[in-house]
């Protein structure tokens, strides 16, 4: 999957939870490792999606409708 295509998928399967998820359900649902969710996310932060997070095993990644 290209990276651009991955990136909207991403931002998708954000916007349909209402809970937090970990990068690592997301990282299986698109087929790469958890560290480039993590690179992918911060991609997104930067270019202005409202992505909110945590960095501990008990919490998850979540988008900001604040």
């Amino acid at each position: 999957m290209a990276r651009s295509d991955r990136l909207l998928v991403l931002t998708q399967a954000l916007r349909r939870r209402r809970h937090p998820v970990t990068a690592m359900v997301l990282a299986e649902e698109t087929s790469v490792s958890e560290r480039t969710i993590y690179r992918d996310i911060a991609s997104l932060q930067a270019s202005g999606v409202p992505i909110r997070g945590v960095s501990c095993a008990s919490a998850g990644t979540g988008r900001s409708d604040a």
